[in-house]
């Protein structure tokens, strides 16, 4: 086992622990965190549109009571999900702009960054097209698109949403650098010092704002010129990263990687979803039209996928864990973290198990803790994969408790529920033995140490 955390610490822990310490990086993170109660609203409005489609037996009512304000409570999907690249874009602004004011000590104000950010995002907005030797505005309204002045329409304008999220990044990150080069170069206006604070920061951020927008202009023309867009170039890329991670092998990858980073010391669960955070919101996004619809491709990692079915208890699928030492551990130092872990662990929060346990170069529960959220995993995602459960087209808290959220992810789906307890139930089963050695080793030096004294 020591050669085991040897091989995790220099090929995992050192890339990964340096990938978690880059300013970008932990910008998305932060914008991850920030957009979830955005996802949240946006979902809970969207399931009232979807529940007869759960329950038959209530269209009468819905179509004499929620249809008649079906468009009303629908704007709070519109502009919250329908318009999540423009959060995550700010959020991302603002975060890269604080970090490297802070680290770099320069005199950046992050709110200047989040709307630089937001401004190039915009910039890229509109699809161009050349058209008789002139750059010009697409416009295309048949029975298949809908493009209005370069705006793509869907349910909404379509790249302001999940499709957008990568995009916003990418332009959140350009926005900031081009900022704090201007601040570093002294490409700004200096106001006198009688000049209110807040007057004086909005001309700091004036010759920002103009290469910012020369920047994202320029780019915006020459990949035209070559018959893209940055939409389109962008997709290149992370099109191949979205088709690995909507595979079983996907899952694979994915929860060994948070896993063996958790048994190294790293907050796993923090690095890997803040990449593919953007995956599964685009997924739920295209599980809801497919589901509207009636038709067309749906997507099993999805939503909360990871919540609802694979870290149920938290980071390792520990629920199981927890209830075996609350009632079946003799090591007094189980016992006792048990019930103070049982409550929450029921919320998805573990961190108690984590680091008391703990998980973190135990040898004892380093299988369990990688294989439990493999397994569940790939129960799951065979189970929605070949259509036996719904998907998830609804955001649900994270902390929701296990067949809960799943329940209200898929919008009422039953089977959801019982997908969620059979893989909390392989999980725990997974556990047993290793729990066992464990328990008993740990009880056999607690009563070491009492007949020492």
């Amino acid at each position: 086992m020591s050669k085991v955390f040897d091989f995790l610490k220099k090929y995992l822990m050192g890339p990964m622990g340096k990938l978690s310490t880059f300013q970008f990086v932990r910008a998305i993170m932060a914008a991850g965190m920030a957009s979830i109660p955005f996802t949240i609203v946006g979902s809970m409005f969207l399931v009232l549109s979807v529940i007869p489609q759960a329950f038959p037996v209530l269209q009468g009512i819905w179509d004499a009571s929620f249809v008649k304000f079906n468009d009303l409570y629908m704007i709070a999907n519109h502009f919250t999900m329908g318009v999540l690249a423009i959060y995550f874009c700010i959020i991302m602004g603002y975060e890269l702009t604080k970090i490297k004011a802070k680290e770099n000590d320069l005199n950046l104000d992050p709110l200047n960054g989040a709307m630089l950010s937001l401004m190039a995002f915009l910039f890229t907005i509109p699809e161009l097209t050349i058209d008789g030797g002139m750059m010009k505005l697409v416009q295309s309204i048949t029975d298949s698109e809908h493009v209005f002045n370069g705006i793509r329409l869907g349910d909404f304008a379509t790249r302001l949403g999940t499709e957008g999220i990568f995009t916003g990044i990418l332009m959140a990150a350009l926005a900031v650098w081009l900022y704090s080069l201007c601040v570093k170069k002294n490409w700004t206006i200096r106001m006198p010092e009688a000049v209110p604070a807040g007057v004086s920061k909005s001309f700091t951020a004036l010759i920002p704002a103009f290469v910012v927008a020369f920047v994202v202009l320029i780019i915006n023309a020459l990949l035209v010129l070559t018959g893209y867009d940055i939409y389109k170039i962008i997709q290149i890329p992370f099109s191949f990263v979205t088709n690995v991670t909507n595979t079983w092998y996907g899952m694979i990858i994915i929860y060994f990687l948070i896993g063996a980073l958790w048994c190294v010391g790293i907050h796993g669960a923090t690095i890997i979803t803040s990449f593919t955070n953007p995956i599964v919101l685009a997924n739920m996004a295209h599980n809801f039209d497919a589901v509207q619809s009636g038709s067309g491709q749906i997507y099993a990692y999805a939503g909360e996928f990871n919540n609802c079915y694979v870290t149920i208890g938290g980071s390792g699928a520990t629920l199981g864990l927890v209830i075996f030492m609350v009632f079946m551990a003799k090591s007094e130092q189980l016992k006792v973290l048990g019930r103070a872990s049982i409550v929450p662990a029921f919320f998805n929060i573990n961190e108690p198990i984590i680091f008391g346990t703990p998980m973190i170069y135990n040898p004892s529960l380093l299988i369990p803790f990688i294989l439990a959220p493999i397994v569940s995993s790939l129960i799951a995602f065979f189970a929605i994969d070949t259509g036996l459960v719904a998907p998830m087209i609804a955001q649900v808290p994270w902390p929701t408790p296990v067949g809960i959220g799943a329940f209200l992810g898929t919008a009422g789906d039953f089977k959801a529920v019982i997908l969620a307890l059979v893989c909390i139930t392989v999980a725990t089963i997974i556990y047993f033995p290793f729990f066992k050695a464990y328990d008993k080793k740990l009880y056999k030096e607690e009563q070491g140490q009492i007949s020492a004294e």
